[in-house]
């Protein structure tokens, strides 16, 4: 048996398209593995905490091998619960709408959240960074428009880049894509490509 969180970036729901996607494939997922377990972490209604001083003092506080004070201690704990949830799964989903040309702010904020030394990564002179979350991704990509590799609007994809970049960093390295663009074309573009796109997420969903 397997867990698998999905993290919902959207707060538009079903006229989302990322987590329209997602929900195609992960009913599709569900039949193909019905012992596995999903849980879903929608960041809309996730009361993250505010990165402050204590949690960012406790952060460097580990980071120098320096023993934090009790109340950094207090503060980290928070911190170490919302990493622990996250890093108890073998499975990622992530449904990630492109908001201004790069993440959504709550996608962002769980980000900034997690991403912390001996949980999500560590290092050391010899061999650099080290992501220390293991698992399989899925991204479900959602664009307004279409960033394509080589084309004069590729300089504007401030999601992918970024985002793939974090997944790398933390350890999370086989990850598969869906990249349902551009979402403002013609409204019947639109449903051919979302058709084409829900039978590619049925096929994944048997072998993720």
């Amino acid at each position: 048996m397997s867990k698998v969180i999905y993290i919902e970036a959207s707060p538009r729901k079903s006229r989302s398209h990322s987590s329209k996607l997602a929900s195609i494939f992960i009913e599709s997922y569900t039949k193909y593995h019905p012992e596995d377990v999903i849980q879903t972490i929608d960041l809309w209604s996730t009361d993250l905490p505010a990165f402050n001083d204590e949690k960012l003092n406790a952060k460097y506080s580990i980071m120098h091998g320096a023993d934090p004070s009790d109340s950094e201690k207090s503060a980290w704990k928070q911190i170490e619960s919302i990493f622990a949830t996250f890093n108890e799964a073998d499975k990622y989903i992530f449904s990630v709408p492109m908001w201004n040309f790069g993440l959504p702010y709550v996608l962002k904020h769980y980000i900034d959240v997690i991403t912390q030394p001996g949980l999500a990564w560590s290092f050391s002179p010899d061999s650099g960074y080290t992501g220390l979350v293991q698992g399989k991704a899925l991204a479900i990509y959602a664009t307004g428009g279409a960033y394509d590799v080589g084309s004069e609007t590729e300089a504007f994809d401030l999601q992918k880049p970024a985002f793939e970049g974090w997944l790398s960093f933390i350890g999370l390295t086989d990850v598969e894509r869906l990249v349902i663009a551009p979402t403002l074309a013609a409204p019947d573009d639109v449903t051919v490509m979302e058709e084409a796109l829900a039978v590619d997420a049925k096929k994944m969903a048997e072998s993720f």
